[in-house]
């Protein structure tokens, strides 16, 4: 390609609504230009990375026995409207981001932000026996997700670019199998990406399911906080993430006494104002619903915890809670249900309240907790003489420093972002719609059900933010729009253009993906683009070059270029681009 017939063109300044390094790169170098919050084209560079990505994805699903549709962005609302026979909430009751629309004839549609329900439609149609099992279909597919803060740049948008694979089997055990085949094969495709990254525990969140892992790629702009253990190895997103709570001595109950607390709202003000150990103390936090089954969820938990959210819908989830739209009690939610703000505690609450408690109240007594009047606490508080406990759940959240649930070693956190999330789903959604099998017996069984999700266009921006300096971004070969950058300079001198010209022939011949900066430009000009852009290798042919002996041949990362004679050029850059390959699957 030359760059002089390029549709795009770089920018010396950083656009002035910048979300991160992904976005102000991207924009800088002309791979992308925003449209609206959340919503960008892909210009030709851009696009390349894209089909690059692609690529290599249907590779590996199509290695994995996948075979690829293409499903709907536009369905019908009422599939997402279908309820379970547990009376649990709709699809669309679960999921805030949906797109809604109405055709012309006032028919309500909604536009996909994911596919299980019609890849289960299509799999009741098209497997009828134990014969036809397993199957494995996937799409990459533009999905819709009407985000209420897009950013991020392109790590969360309401537009995007995702590969999504489900697959189907007859039992726990090919279920297993075909989780595991997909496992290994997002392993290689992140590597051959040349992405840096991990596999760790997850929530499966509003879709649901059993085994969950998502792969985050380790980034200080990502979004996911997760915990590893250096010892044994374990990982999981601080939503899923399990950890040794500190067991606190038992005492001899004594009597509950209420002490003047004045102005402690806080569990550090009252720590501080009776000077106790902060696991010592209760700590209280309500939520309201759209379900109105109680006027107040009330979460309890040791005070030196924090309340993870996630693992709180999780917990509700497993006691056959079924909640929606839960969301922290307003103002007005507190005063309906006798809520004393920064005072309140479990003792005395009536059935109207639903009271979930951490496990980390399972040791220990005589704790401080809320007296439910203003400037008031209770000390000696103690399960089950004082409160009562609804239900029991882990829903506190993993920090750096607890000990691994496994090896008792201490876990550290991560920043990192989503590349891709795998799970169980199991019948679920074949209980939904009824998509059954006959098996060697000749009985109906639901079919099981996984789901396996990959960002595209967030793989492009997280490659970004992994690969830059100061200078621009510094593609892995994997996906880079092109492999070389050749700089032609002084074309308009001697035999320059002519030597140019020729070479760019013979690498495009050789097959090597080359741009080949044509342009009537500065030589700092060209540097400072050619760097913006990223490609990982750059070859600059200048008078300069074929007085010394030939063309400067340097990689993106590397400082200092090396002299390769004219003759041996084409040679020595495959071999370059073979070496780039192998040493960022490695």
């Amino acid at each position: 390609m030359r760059y002089s017939q390029l549709f795009t063109t770089t920018l010396r300044d950083a656009p002035r609504t910048s979300e991160g390094v992904n976005q102000e790169l991207l924009v800088r170098a002309g791979f992308v230009r925003q449209l609206t919050s959340g919503v960008y084209s892909m210009l030709p560079l851009g696009n390349r990375v894209i089909q690059k990505i692609s690529a290599l994805v249907r590779e590996e699903m199509d290695l994995a026995g996948g075979q690829e549709v293409t499903m709907p962005v536009i369905q019908p609302a009422d599939i997402w409207e279908t309820k379970p026979a547990n009376g649990g909430p709709s699809r669309a009751e679960s999921v805030d981001t949906l797109f809604h629309l109405e055709d012309r004839k006032g028919r309500a549609m909604v536009l996909g932000p994911t596919h299980e329900e019609i890849a289960t439609l299509l799999a009741q149609e098209f497997i009828r026996s134990y014969r036809d099992l397993p199957r494995l279909i996937y799409q990459i597919q533009v999905k819709l997700r009407d985000e209420p803060r897009p950013r991020g740049g392109l790590l969360r948008t309401r537009e995007f670019l995702m590969k999504d694979l489900y697959s189907f089997d007859a039992d726990a055990a090919g279920m297993d199998k075909s989780y595991q085949r997909m496992y290994e094969a997002y392993h290689a495709i992140f590597r051959r990406c040349g992405l840096r990254f991990i596999a760790i525990q997850a929530d499966s969140g509003a879709i649901g399911g059993k085994d969950s892992q998502e792969f985050i790629a380790l980034t200080d702009a990502g979004e996911d906080d997760a915990v590893q253990c250096t010892n044994c190895g374990y990982a999981a997103n601080t939503e899923k993430a399990e950890f040794v709570r500190e067991e606190l001595a038992g005492e001899a109950e004594a009597a509950l006494t209420e002490v003047y607390t004045p102005a402690c709202k806080t569990i550090s003000d009252l720590v501080a104002f009776l000077n106790v150990p902060v696991a010592k103390t209760i700590k209280v936090v309500c939520y309201g619903s759209g379900d109105k089954l109680y006027k107040l969820y009330m979460v309890v938990i040791r005070g030196d915890l924090e309340v993870n959210e996630v693992k709180l819908f999780s917990a509700l989830r497993q006691v056959d809670v079924q909640v929606s739209d839960l969301h922290l009690a307003t103002a007005e939610e507190l005063q309906h249900a006798g809520i004393i703000p920064g005072f309140t505690s479990p003792i005395g609450k009536g059935p109207e309240i639903f009271i979930l408690a951490d496990t980390s109240l399972k040791t220990g007594n005589n704790f401080v907790a809320g007296a439910n009047r203003v400037d008031y606490h209770l000390k000696n508080a103690n399960y089950p003489r004082d409160f009562r406990i609804d239900a029991w759940g882990d829903v506190a959240g993993a920090y750096d420093g607890a000990r691994c649930v496994q090896c008792g070693s201490r876990l550290h956190t991560l920043r990192g972002s989503e590349l891709g999330h795998i799970f169980k789903i199991g019948s679920r959604y074949s209980d939904l719609f009824g998509a059954t099998f006959l098996d060697t017996q000749g009985n109906e069984q639901p079919l099981l059900m996984a789901c396996y999700g990959m960002g595209i266009h967030r793989m492009m921006a997280i490659a970004v933010e992994q690969f830059h300096d100061e200078k621009g971004i510094i593609w892995p070969f994997g996906i880079a729009p092109y492999q070389l950058a050749l700089v032609g300079l002084d074309l308009d001198k001697g035999e320059n253009g002519q030597i140019a010209e020729q070479l760019y022939r013979d690498l495009h011949a050789a097959g090597v993906e080359v741009l080949f900066d044509d342009r009537a430009e500065s030589a700092g000009v060209k540097f400072n683009d050619a760097d913006l852009i990223g490609l990982p290798l750059r070859a600059v042919l200048s008078k300069r070059s074929i007085k010394n002996g030939g063309i400067e041949l340097k990689l993106r990362s590397q400082k200092e270029s090396r002299i390769v004679p004219l003759a041996e050029a084409v040679s020595v850059i495959l071999a370059e681009i073979q070496q780039g390959y192998a040493h960022q699957e490695s």
